[in-house]
């Protein structure tokens, strides 16, 4: 009978701890690990905002290079007035293109919306306020419409928003009337949406709270995370991101407050962003979303009602299309044929895959509006100060747009060949 080792009370608790599986990925709590990590993610496929962002330095030193008044503070602070009605066009079709599908309507109903707010405000006497809440009331309902059509009816999203194009663009024209413009008050609640501006102290103070509340809600959900015995991210990664985060925020705060202050109008527009953001990645809602969008079947199959989802997610769109009409309404103190008549609808959905919002569905985030939009209105914006054409605009924003589509084409294809999706 062979002899059994006799166990000592307390060994286990002596033992040595048992090494890291080296298949782990692990990011080290050091600059060095976490550039490391950073490559990893590279070369899986994750680019993330980077060619963004490098694209968007490489547009301001190329036209700073060109004309010296590219990057003054009056010229930037024109330009995030610019991008607000377009960005928030894009923060809406950026979640119907997390579905895999398109919205072609959201121009028209910019156009429709705005329509409503100056005929109402103007011709039927309702305070201004009551207006803007009608006109974005106006494109929620839209919105639900078209989202009923295609999920209930089973029509293709393409079709029924390409028929609420032709259609809201024909209920704008009637609304307009025959005189085709509605002028509103420069001196209203209306006006005031793109005419405000905050003072310096007050845009400081925004950007501390934003950069401190990032701070904490980071080191909090990160604690979280080690207490359920997850992966959490080290403090220094952390510290690392809330720095690259103050660096731009209190940046471009010191430049507007060189012209007039911060913008409402942008401080809307961020908001936006920002709420989108939060509802997406923090919310049962949002995962929702991004599973409809990877497979609709599947996230049936898992319990989700995915007609609600898409009902909603256009609602959200054509909502978001509303308020970019207010804004349009607001900046040119009128209503007419032009309102969002021109290339508004081109130029959202292009904001939105340039800023890194995948065609294919179910990978994209809201900061894709703000990146996407900032890239477009810098073109514009440099190419006006240079007084060159249009069609120069339109050959430039379509290779932007083509390089954006090549580089998620490229890193879909990388992600498979990791094994990342």
């Amino acid at each position: 009978m062979a002899q059994q080792t006799p166990v000592t009370p307390g060994a286990d608790a002596a033992a040595p701890p048992a090494a890291r599986d080296p298949r782990l990925i692990v990011t080290a709590t050091s600059p060095r690990g976490l550039l490391a990590a950073g490559v990893r993610r590279l070369r899986g496929g994750e680019l993330g905002p980077l060619p963004v962002i490098v694209g968007l330095v490489v547009i301001c030193v190329v036209f700073q290079a060109l004309h010296d008044r590219f990057l003054s503070p009056q010229n930037l602070s024109n330009l995030t007035v610019q991008v607000t009605a377009v960005g928030l066009m894009t923060t809406g079709v950026i979640m119907v293109l997390l579905l895999g599908e398109i919205d072609l309507s959201i121009g028209s109903v910019a156009g429709a919306s705005a329509a409503v707010l100056a005929a109402l405000t103007v011709h039927q006497g309702v305070p201004e306020w009551l207006g803007i809440i009608a006109a974005i009331a106006t494109g929620t309902v839209i919105g639900v419409l078209h989202g009923t059509v295609f999920a209930k009816v089973g029509v293709p999203a393409f079709v029924v928003t390409l028929a609420g194009l032709l259609g809201w663009q024909g209920v704008q024209i009637y609304v307009l009337g025959s005189e085709g413009t509605v002028n509103v008050s420069g001196d209203g609640a209306i006006a005031a949406l793109t005419t405000t501006y905050f003072l310096p102290s007050f845009g400081w103070g925004i950007g501390a709270v934003v950069v401190a509340v990032y701070a904490v809600a980071s080191l909090f959900g990160e604690r979280r995370r080690s207490a359920a015995g997850l992966p959490a991210k080290p403090a220094v990664e952390i510290a690392v991101r809330t720095l690259l985060l103050a660096v731009p925020v209190f940046g471009g705060i010191a430049i507007l407050n060189q012209h007039q202050g911060v913008p409402l109008s942008f401080l809307i527009f961020v908001g936006f962003v920002v709420v989108f953001d939060l509802m997406l990645r923090k919310t049962r809602y949002g995962r929702m979303v991004f599973a409809v969008g990877g497979s609709a079947e599947a996230a049936r199959r898992a319990g989700i009602n995915v007609d609600l989802v898409r009902i909603s997610v256009f609602a959200l769109s054509s909502t978001l299309a509303a308020i970019g009409g207010v804004m349009m309404v607001s900046r040119s103190f009128s209503a007419n044929l032009d309102t969002a008549g021109g290339d508004e609808l081109m130029l959202a959905i292009a904001a939105a895959v340039i800023g890194g919002t995948s065609l294919f569905g179910g990978r994209g985030n809201a900061y894709s509006a703000l990146l996407g939009g900032l890239v477009l209105g810098a073109i514009t914006s440099g190419l006006l100060l240079l007084s060159m054409d249009s069609s120069i605009r339109y050959m430039i924003t379509a290779a932007v747009l083509l390089v954006a589509v090549i580089l998620d084409a490229v890193s879909r294809r990388s992600r498979k060949t990791h094994a990342r999706g």
